[in-house]
C-alpha cells in the first residue's frame, strides 16, 4: 500500500465512529491501529493527499525512494516501541553518519576524537582529547541556553565552527536565545565513534515508511480519508471522541496568539551518478542558505544507478515542523494546554498538539501511553453520548 485514497463521505455515513482521529502521521496512525484492534470503529482524516505525515516516503520520477519532507532516520532505545512497529514492517540495519563542512573539510559530527584531530592537525588520544575539551571549555555557572551547553563542554571555537551558524539558520535565533535542550541533544565524544545516534535500535523500514503505515491502517475497523480537513466533516459525521494531532493553537483558533514554529523548504535533486556525497547527511553550519544535504540511498539501502538528494532551507513561514523552544513560548503553550485539558471529548497527542520537540519513537511511545489512558478512562466511566 503506497497511498491511501480519499474515502467518499457518503460511504462513511452509514454508522457512527467511536473515534475521529485528526492526522495520519505516527501519533494518529498508532492510536488508530490500537483502538481498532480493541474493537473500536475509527475514522482517521488527513488534509494531505497521503498517510504517514512527515515520515511519508515515495518513489520519485527516477524510481528512487525519497522522503519528500526530509530524511527520517528511525532510532530508539525502547524495546516496546521497536517491537510494536515490528508488527507492521521488516527492518534493515542502518547507522546514520553525518559530516559537517567546516573550514574546507568534512568532519564528523557529533564532535569526536577524529573531528578535533583533523580540524586542528593534532594527534591526540582519547585521554588527551578529554583534557583538550577541559582546557577550552568555558565555565558556565548555570546552564540555561543552547550556547551555555556547548561552550561549557567544548569551548568557544568549536561552538562557533559547528553550532552557532547552524543553529541561527535552523531556528532563526542565536543559540543564546534558545533553550538548552536544543544542543543538549547532540553529544560530544572522546572516542572515534562517528555514528550520529547511539541508540540500541538503529533501523529503517525495509520497504519504506508508507508501506509500514499502510499495514498499520489496514484494519477493517479503520476508515481513512485523505485530502480532508476535519473541520469540514466533524459536524457531519457521528463520533464519540476526537484524537487531535495538529497544531494546538490552530485547534483553538489562535485565541491566545500564534505559537511559533519553524518550517522547512525542501529542494530535491536527482543526479546521474551513483553517489553524491560521502555519507547520508552533510551539514553546512556556516556557508550557504541551506543547513544540510541528505542522500536517500544511504538511508534506504536502495541500489540504483542514479541518486537523489534533498537540500533543507529553514524558514519562518510554511507548514509547522519544529516548536521553537523558548521560555515565552512555553508560557504561551501553557494557556493552550489548560484549554486542551478542559476538553473531555478530545485527546491531544504528538509534537504539534503538545508543542514538544519529539523524535519519532517518542511520538510512538506517547501514542501507546495515550491508548492505555483512553482504555483506563473507558473502564472507569460510562460511555459518553455520541456527538
Amino acid at each position: 500500500m503506497t497511498e491511501q485514497p480519499s474515502v467518499q463521505l457518503s460511504a462513511t455515513l452509514t454508522s457512527a465512529f467511536d473515534y475521529l482521529i485528526v492526522g495520519a502521521g505516527f501519533a494518529g496512525s498508532v492510536l488508530a491501529e490500537r483502538l481498532a484492534s480493541s474493537g473500536k470503529r475509527v475514522l482517521i482524516v488527513d488534509k494531505r493527499p497521503h498517510i504517514g505525515g512527515n515520515a511519508y516516503d515515495r518513489y520519485d520520477d527516477a524510481g528512487i525512494l525519497i522522503h519528500p519532507y526530509g530524511p527520517h532516520i528511525f532510532h530508539t532505545n525502547s524495546k516496546d516501541v521497536f517491537e510494536y512497529l515490528s508488527r507492521f514492517t521488516d527492518w534493515r540495519p542502518y547507522q546514520h553518519r553525518v559530516l559537517a563542512s567546516v573550514d574546507g573539510q568534512e568532519l564528523p559530527i557529533p564532535i569526536n576524537l577524529d573531528t578535533v584531530n583533523k580540524l586542528y592537525g593534532l594527534n591526540l588520544t582519547s585521554f588527551q582529547v578529554e583534557e583538550f575539551f577541559a582546557s577550552v571549555a568555558e565555565k558556565v555557572e548555570q546552564v540555561r541556553t543552547s550556547e551555555d551547553v556547548v561552550v561549557g563542554k567544548v569551548g568557544r571555537d568549536l561552538y562557533n565552527k559547528f553550532f552557532r551558524g547552524y543553529t541561527r539558520k535552523q531556528w532563526g535565533l542565536d543559540p543564546s536565545e534558545l533553550d538548552a535542550s536544543v544542543t543538549a541533544r547532540v553529544p560530544t565524544r572522546t572516542n572515534r565513534d562517528d555514528r550520529y545516534f547511539a541508540d540500541t535500535y538503529q533501523v529503517m523500514p525495509l520497504h519504506g515508511y508508507t508501506r509500514m503505515f499502510g499495514a498499520m491502517l489496514a484494519h477493517p475497523n479503520i476508515k481513512v480519508m485523505t485530502n480532508t480537513d476535519y473541520r469540514e466533516i466533524q459536524d457531519l459525521l457521528p463520533w464519540t471522541h476526537m484524537i487531535y494531532t495538529g497544531p494546538v493553537d490552530a485547534f483553538f483558533d489562535f485565541r491566545h496568539g500564534k505559537l511559533p514554529y519553524r518550517s522547512l523548504e525542501f529542494r530535491h535533486e536527482t543526479h546521474a551518478t551513483e553517489q553524491f556525497q560521502a555519507v547520508g547527511t552533510v551539514n553546512y553550519p556556516n556557508d550557504y542558505g541551506y543547513t544540510r544535504i541528505s542522500e536517500f540511498k544511504y538511508i534506504t539501502g536502495q541500489q540504483h544507478p542514479q541518486t537523489s538528494v534533498v537540500y533543507e532551507y529553514p524558514q519562518a513561514e510554511g507548514d509547522p515542523y519544529y516548536p521553537v523552544p523558548q521560555p515565552a513560548n512555553a508560557e504561551l503553550y501553557k494557556k493552550y494546554e489548560a484549554e486542551a485539558q478542559a476538553q473531555p471529548d478530545v485527546t491531544f497527542v504528538g509534537r504539534l498538539a503538545t508543542y514538544k520537540y519529539y523524535n519519532m519513537d517518542q511520538v510512538v511511545a506517547q501514542a501507546l501511553s495515550a491508548f492505555k489512558k483512553l482504555q483506563a478512562a473507558e473502564l472507569a466511566e460510562p460511555e459518553v453520548a455520541v456527538i
